[in-house]
């Protein structure tokens, strides 16, 4: 009898174990376990970048556009200690003639109001940058002065027009004068031999604009016109100054997707249309999308695509006017960038640094 009382007593002992496990199991599975906060993603960290600046000194219908297509790489050119300071801003201007007695000619402007206009830009900070400061700010906001003019000069004209209007301005304060050439078929030996002079002296630094004086580009020009005008002008710049123009002065003011298209595939960074909608900035270009009934001259130039080469202009009479509110731009902009400076640092350093490396330092 006694084994069979030891085997009864290891059932129990067995049974009163397997109760005694199931009823920890149990209690484990009903018992809920805290839960444990997941770690904060990227996404939720990363802070929003800003938009683009905006200003009430702009028509509303002018709306600044930025073509930097890389974030990173806008970045770490915008806040690079070595680049230009926040706020820096270009003032093109494209004078067609300009007239000792009264402007009469459309386009022209009469010389008391070109020497003001000169006089009042360098007497509030302005000063002059050629096209190869220009492109280098506008592609990689390399530094140039943070006021800042581009003086072009529409069309062929001879020493003593280059002398009489500009000379002292470069004499004095190192301005320099870019120049539209018109790389006509049949131009005066003496012309081209004075212009390559000044040239040469740095005084004018001249780009293209075409090869007929009369020609309006647009959508609708055809092929071999848009080859006879621009790789004209590269044929005529390789021949004449030895060099391959960067900018397109779109002649007359005329341009399209087509023109901008061959202008790039020929190699010209930058082109400047007769419109006048307001200053640039490093990635910061006004353009319009659509006609303006109360401007009926100014071009749409927006669904284009290329703000580079698609670039406003202000006529003499018309940045007389405008030099204050210039400057009242680059101060908000200025403002705004700061504002907006330890938020964009902080993206950059998340997103950016690990593949372009740390923001530089002063």
């Amino acid at each position: 009898m006694q084994p069979i009382r030891n085997n009864i007593q290891r059932i129990v002992l067995r049974s009163a174990l397997i109760i005694a496990i199931v009823s920890i199991l149990v209690s484990c599975q009903l018992t809920p376990t805290p839960a444990q906060p997941s770690p904060p993603t990227v996404e939720a960290t990363l802070p929003h970048l800003p938009e683009t600046f905006q200003t009430t000194f702009l028509n509303p219908l002018d709306v600044p556009r930025d073509y930097v297509e890389e974030t990173c790489r806008y970045l770490k050119n915008k806040w690079n200690p070595l680049s230009a300071e926040p706020g820096t801003i270009v003032m093109p201007i494209l004078i067609e003639n300009i007239v000792p007695g009264t402007a009469d000619l459309p386009g022209s402007v009469n010389e008391g109001t070109f020497m003001e206009l000169m006089d009042q830009l360098h007497g509030q900070g302005f000063e002059a940058i050629t096209p190869k400061e220009f492109q280098a700010f506008m592609e990689r906001n390399v530094k140039i002065p943070p006021r800042s003019i581009f003086i072009i000069q529409d069309g062929n004209q001879n020493t003593a027009y280059y002398d009489r209007y500009y000379g002292e301005y470069f004499v004095n304060w190192g301005w320099v004068v870019v120049n539209g050439w018109i790389s006509e078929p049949d131009i005066s030996p003496t012309l081209l031999e004075e212009n390559r002079i000044l040239e040469t002296l740095g005084f004018v630094d001249h780009q293209a604009r075409g090869v007929t004086p009369d020609t309006i580009l647009s959508d609708e020009t055809a092929k071999s016109v848009l080859a006879r005008e621009l790789q004209g002008s590269v044929n005529g710049f390789a021949e004449h100054f030895a060099k391959t123009p960067t900018v397109m002065v779109w002649q007359n003011g005329g341009f399209g997707i087509r023109p901008v298209e061959v202008a790039r595939q020929l190699r010209f960074k930058l082109g400047f249309t007769a419109n006048a909608r307001g200053p640039v900035m490093y990635n910061w270009v006004p353009l319009a999308d659509n006609p303006d009934p109360s401007r009926p001259d100014l071009l749409p130039e927006g669904r284009i695509g290329d703000p580079l080469m698609t670039l406003p202009t202000y006529s003499p009479q018309e940045a007389l006017l405008a030099i204050d509110t210039v400057r009242q731009i680059g101060k908000e902009a200025a403002a705004y960038e700061l504002a907006n400076k330890e938020m964009e640092h902080k993206y950059y350093e998340i997103v950016c640094e690990p593949t372009y490396g740390p923001m530089p330092t002063p």
